[in-house]
Formats: C-alpha cells, structure tokens, sequence
C-alpha cells in the first residue's frame, strides 16, 4: 500500500514551529477600484494572508507585500515558494491560494470553505520539496479535518511499479488549533483521526485502481477485497465461478465468459450493535474491460485498467464503516469479471438469464457493467435492505453530459437527492440526474425481458440507470452513482486529486452511510 505521512496535532505557533517547510494559506486582495485599494492601480496587489497573523508579524506586517512581488495572488491552488532567510524558523515557507472567501458579484452563495481547504492542501503537498520531510500547515485554523483530508489525499503517489526511490518519509503537523496534542480536547484528536482514516480509504481504493489488470485479475481482486476486509472485521464471502453457475448469476458469467481469468462476486458485510437500517452497497467490478465482441478502439482502451473504480470505492467504504464504527449495517455485493473477446466470449444476440430470472438481450458487448450489476442488485435485494447505491465507471454518456468531475446521480427522487447532498458535503462533485419514462421503452427487446442497450445514442446515462432500475426490488430506495468520468483523472493533477485514480465516491458512499446511522 501507498505510503503516507505521518500525522500530529501541534500548539506550537507557527513562527516558531520546527519544520522544513510551513504552509500558510492565501485570499485575493482587493484589487483598486474595489474599494479596498489605495495604490496605483498598476502594483500587484497583495493577497491577504489566512491565519498565520504569528508569520506576518515576524516578518514585520510585510509577508503579504513581499509574496505579491513574487507574483502570489490567492487565487485558488495558486502555490508560491519562498527562502524565509531567518525570519521564521522554517527555512521554507509554502503559500496556497484558497480563492475568494465570498462569491463574486451577482452570483448567489459563497465557496465551500472546507472544499476551499481540501483543494489549497493538497496542491500544497503535490509542490513540497523533495527532501522535505517534516511539514507545518496552518490551514488546520480554517478546517482541521478538510486539512487533513486534502493533505493526504494530495501526498498521494502511486509507486509500487517505479524502481527509483519515492522520497524521504514526511510527517505533517498540523497548526494553528487553540490545542496541541497534549492537551487538545476528545473532539480533536477525534476529527483528526477520523479524517486520516476517511482519506486513507480514498488511497486504498486509488492503489487498487492503480494495480495494473494483469495483477489485479477477479481472482486476485477478491483475494485483495479479502485482505482489506477481515483486517478490519468485516465479514467476508467470495463466490467462484462454479457457485456461480451453481447459483444462476448470468450476466457476471456472461461477461466473464470471454477471459481466461473467471469471475467472482465477493459480498462484504459490516454490522453494528446499534444499527436501525441496512444499506447494500454495489459496485461495478470489470477488472479490464475490452469492450468484448464489440471492442473498443485501441485509443485510450489503457483507461480501461480503471473499469473497476466502483468496485474498489465500494471495498474502501464498507472497510471504512468499520474504522469509523458507524451504526448502520452495510451488505457490499461487488461482482469481479473481466470483459474479453475469445471463442468462449458472449456475443451481441445472446440472451441471458440474470440472477432471479429476467432476461437480457445482449445488444452490445461493451455494455457489460450493467449486466454484472443487475445480477448483485437481485441478490442483494432478496435481504431487504432499506437503501441501496450502486457506483459504477458506467456509460461514456455520464462524461459527454456532465464531464470528467462530475457524477451523475440517479434513482428513487427522495433518495437520489439524499445521495447527492451527501456528495456535496464531502466536495465531491455530482448532479442529480432524471430516468424519463419515455426512454423506458427503447430498452425493449425483441426476444427477452428487455435489451442492454438502446438501438440509439440519446440519454445513455439514463437509460443505463433505466436498465438498472429493472432489477431493484419495489418499494428498495436506491441510487445509481455514474462516475465513468470522476473515477479516474486522464488530465494533469489538480487540488487533491492526482492523475489516474481518483478514490471518487468513497467519501460520498461514507458520508451517506454516516447520514443513514445518524438519522435513519
């Protein structure tokens, strides 16, 4: 697993910490003509220093001045570093632009503080120095526990396959709280560990999704899904290929029908003393997708090594539940396959009969993930959960409609909002998304219960979730969770998230299951 920083809580003031680098946080300034400006209209304007008032006084009231020179603005994920030659006792001090504290003008609400955090943390541990092992950041004032989530999150580095050295070992203190760890109260340390765990999570799910799929086949996904859950308590049960054959599971063994490498379904469960609710946790689980009989192109298929993020978020946040003790209990059902062509391969014009007895059309190959989530949402149906979500690298259409940061959330209204929500309280970012009735009927089959796919290409996000909704259990609140553009960063990093994995909706899928325990 991906190695981290080590993680402290310090009362030390921030001037005087002893560090190799401190990290101080940035606003924008008001430019001249905002009121807020006397100076000729032609001088950088200085950003106002966040939190660190023990830094600014050591360098006599000009720290703010002396990094406008520099060019620092405060403008969101902006990093400026600069020798402090003495004035404090960090030779490095590191300053992160938060952006504006309020919305600009015209435009209704201010910026999310904690996401405002999360994101100057984290492009502040992608910028650190090498050799720097030791790190102080008085972001902590504004949010300890958004801190702590962007300072881990941001350090990431997937190097399992790297043979060249991944850097010094850090630790990460964080200042600027009215306690230090001696004597910081319950609620402190609580937030602090609670957050490091939450982040870890994400990592997890990242390193799994990182794994190369000629190591991270359904055999070994499931042995790794094991690994993960018994070292936490969960309960922990792995279906093979012959049981599920033995049990009906058509569309996990029609799409994995094609690899050498047979699939598996792995049902992990958490419970509690406490718990008043259950939630079934789904997530989709293509180890490497091909596209099968209907293959892709070549270009970009490499992403494909990602078709697996629903399920790793879903290992992550049952394993994570655990952790944070939460009073709800979670039943994880994710089927593991991987979707190749060969001579033993599904074909498009095949019928399969799904676990529970519908049957599907197999218009299209490479529309597989929704045939191997059908089979996990039966099953885990047949327990009467009270809620369920399914995440899933689902449909190509979730990025042409909402891009590559947000996910498309759909399902039962009531529940779906609730799902959303929960995104937006942890920043992750998501839209809910209708399932027009109408779209409904260009899922009919000429031969089975329904077909795959549609015979066009409008609204395939939602008619994915369409098709899913077939196989919830009436009266099941559920959400369908589409995150084929947010799993896994294409782009340059950004924030906290790196490139490739993401760990997107980990912290989603907890905040939902804290909500759940909290209120039913």
């Amino acid at each position: 697993m991906t190695t981290l920083p080590d993680l402290e809580l310090s009362d030390a003031q921030a001037a005087g910490a002893v560090v190799d680098v401190l990290v101080v946080g940035l606003r924008p300034g008001a430019a001249a003509g905002d009121g807020g400006s006397t100076g000729d209209a032609d001088e950088p304007v200085a950003p106002v220093l966040v939190g660190a008032q023990d830094v600014d006084a050591a360098f006599s009231g000009e720290l703010a001045s002396l990094l406008a020179l520099t060019g620092a603005t405060g403008k969101a994920e902006e990093v400026v570093k600069v020798p402090t030659r003495g004035a404090i006792t960090s030779p490095v001090l590191l300053a992160v632009g938060l952006g504006p504290e309020s919305a600009p003008a015209g435009l209704q609400g201010g910026p999310d503080v904690a996401e405002q955090v999360r994101r100057a943390s984290g492009a502040a541990a992608r910028a650190l120095p090498k050799n720097a092992t030791t790190i102080g950041t008085t972001l902590s004032a504004l949010d300890l526990a958004a801190a702590v989530e962007g300072t881990v999150l941001g350090a990431y580095s997937f190097t399992e396959y790297r043979t060249a050295d991944d850097g010094p070992a850090r630790s990460v203190h964080f200042l600027g709280s009215p306690h230090g760890s001696g004597g910081a109260p319950e609620r402190e340390r609580a937030t602090l560990a609670d957050a490091a765990m939450t982040a870890r999570a994400v990592c997890a799910a990242r390193d799994l999704i990182n794994t190369p799929p000629n190591d991270l086949y359904p055999a070994e996904f499931a042995r790794r899904a094991t690994e993960l859950a018994e070292s936490v308590g969960l309960g922990v049960e792995v279906l093979d290929d012959a049981q599920l054959a033995e049990g009906g599971y058509g569309g996990v063994l029609g799409v994995g029908g094609g690899s050498s490498r047979p699939p598996r379904l792995v049902h992990l469960t958490h419970t509690h003393p406490d718990a008043t609710r259950t939630v079934a946790l789904i997530g989709k689980g293509i180890t490497f997708d091909t596209g099968g009989i209907s293959i892709k192109p070549a270009a970009n298929m490499d992403h494909m090594t990602s078709d697996m993020s629903g399920a790793a978020c879903v290992i992550a946040a049952t394993c994570l539940a655990a952790e944070l003790d939460l009073a709800v209990n979670v039943s994880a059902w994710v089927p593991m396959a991987e979707n190749m062509p060969s001579g033993t391969a599904y074909r498009p014009g095949d019928v399969l009969a799904m676990y529970g007895g519908k049957t599907v059309e197999v218009l299209n190959t490479d529309a597989e993930g929704r045939l191997i989530l059908a089979d996990a949402i039966v099953r885990a149906c047949e327990d009467a959960p009270d809620y369920l979500v399914e995440t899933s690298t689902l449909t190509g259409a979730q990025v042409v409609a909402l891009g590559s940061r947000t996910a498309g959330i759909m399902g039962q209204d009531a529940f779906r909002d609730r799902v959303t929500a929960a995104a937006a309280s942890v920043g992750e970012g998501a839209w809910a998304m209708p399932l027009p009735e109408e779209l409904r009927g260009d899922l009919d089959s000429r031969v089975a219960d329904i077909a795959n796919v549609t015979n066009h290409r409008f609204g395939g996000m939602l008619a994915a979730g369409l098709f899913l909704r077939e196989f919830v259990a009436d009266g099941v609140p559920w959400a369908h969770v589409d995150v084929a553009g947010p799993a896994f960063n294409t782009g340059g990093p950004h924030g906290y998230t790196p490139r490739g994995g993401t760990g997107m909706p980990v912290r989603t899928l907890a905040a939902v299951l804290a909500d759940v325990a909290a209120h039913g």
